[in-house]
């Protein structure tokens, strides 16, 4: 794997990012329309609530362009569980490890704020095949598959990566391929 080149990492969002950010989702060709705007609007919340959105950002910048994003947070009603809600890199800039530079610096934001198992949702489609691998080599496994989530033949792939010891909240683990 490359080593990101003059990637620089933020966690703030700003008003301006949201066009930014669509535009990575939508050169994905992975995202609809419809979940373009999720994605926006997980931008808008977090502007306008700040940590109380529950929604937090990594913002991964190339020469001063957003490259791709992360977006996560803690599970609503759960101890220590936290989900990954988004991570999009833009269709250029992929297999530089922009992503894994993502993945890594989100998990570890979330070890610090107690995460103890982090969830990823994404399509059982042959297009996320790609998708799937990149988690399982980053140490998720497959928790749950819930046949025809999406629509007829596109079912929802639930992930997980338990991130600290039992008992232990202060010592977090990384999975395989760490």
């Amino acid at each position: 794997m490359k080593e990101p080149a003059e990637i620089i990492l933020r966690d703030d969002v700003r008003p301006r990012d949201a066009d930014p950010i669509r535009a990575v989702v939508r050169s994905t060709g992975f995202f609809s329309p419809a979940e373009e705007e999720v994605a926006i609007e997980l931008v808008t919340e977090r502007l306008e609530r700040g940590e109380a959105s529950g929604y937090h950002f990594l913002i991964a910048e190339r020469a001063g362009e957003i490259a791709g994003f992360a977006c996560f947070g803690p599970i609503p009603g759960t101890a220590a569980s936290f989900d990954l809600y988004w991570i999009a890199v833009e269709a250029r800039s992929r297999r530089a490890g922009i992503g894994t530079a993502l993945l890594r610096a989100s998990e570890d934001r979330m070890a610090a704020a107690g995460a103890r198992r982090i969830y990823v949702e994404t399509s059982s489609r042959a297009q996320y095949e790609p998708t799937l691998a990149f988690y399982r080599r980053c140490g998720y496994r497959e928790e749950a598959i819930l046949e025809d989530y999406y629509g007829p033949g596109d079912g929802k792939v639930i992930l997980v990566k338990v991130i600290g010891a039992s008992g232990d909240p202060s010592s977090p683990q990384r999975g395989p391929g760490s």
